[in-house]
């Protein structure tokens, strides 16, 4: 489990995804956060764009998984994504979350970020990404914050497609959507759905704490992904 955890922390942790992300573009330097209102004297012809949709949106995780590496300048544009929703993915995340993977959503449109990480950057926080695959993505309805829109942008998305709930994807509600189609729950609702399916005789603290076993996610999370929906694109 890492580094020890008081009680109730891990449920926390668990409950609060996708964490809280500014309504504004960003610089991300190491821990610190500032805000960004011109793209004037950043390098980003030499980077590729990387579409965030879930956690690597939050300040505070960017700060916690870019920890150790130089404190080079992540730029992070806020934009919006149209013909797509932000749903749940099928599977257990290393920290007992259910979290986010896109899914093609005619006439939706949902905020986004667009991160321009260096080759470290990419690298580490691809290291923390075990459950996706980073795809190149060319969506066409991409509208990015301080800068022309790129024609393309890398996106981790699930390998294990998006989780199914009476046979229909779910939004997250934490992420605010406009012409949404998808039904949208919260992330303990969908916590306590996974786990009346996965282990009933469980309350919720004791699953979310089962599931930080990498054996016990591993195998929860074949069970979701056998009524997964894939990706529509």
């Amino acid at each position: 489990m890492g580094e020890e955890q008081q009680p109730g922390q891990i449920l926390r942790r668990a409950v609060a995804y996708p964490y809280e992300a500014p309504l504004r573009s960003f610089l991300q330097v190491g821990k610190h956060s500032h805000d960004l209102d011109s793209a004037a004297g950043l390098d980003l012809d030499s980077r590729e764009p990387l579409l965030a949709y879930g956690a690597n949106a939050s300040p505070s995780v960017l700060a916690r998984k870019l920890e150790g590496l130089a404190e080079e300048p992540l730029p992070v544009l806020r934009a919006e994504l149209s013909g797509f929703d932000v749903v749940y993915s099928a599977h257990i995340s290393p920290y007992g979350a259910v979290p986010s993977t896109l899914q093609r959503s005619e006439g939706t449109t949902v905020p986004v970020f667009v991160l321009y990480p260096s080759p470290d950057q990419l690298a580490r926080l691809s290291a923390t990404e075990p459950n996706y695959e980073l795809r190149r993505l060319s969506p066409t309805d991409l509208r990015t914050d301080l800068v022309l829109t790129p024609p393309a942008v890398q996106a981790y998305v699930s390998r294990h497609g998006c989780l199914a709930l009476d046979e229909a994807e779910v939004a997250l509600a934490a992420i605010e959507a406009s012409a949404r189609r998808f039904p949208a729950i919260g992330e303990v609702e969908v916590l306590e759905r996974v786990r009346h399916l996965l282990a009933p005789e469980l309350d919720l603290e004791r699953f979310v704490e089962s599931s930080l076993d990498p054996g016990m996610a591993a195998a929860r999370t074949t069970v979701l992904r056998g009524n997964a929906i894939p990706l529509r694109y």
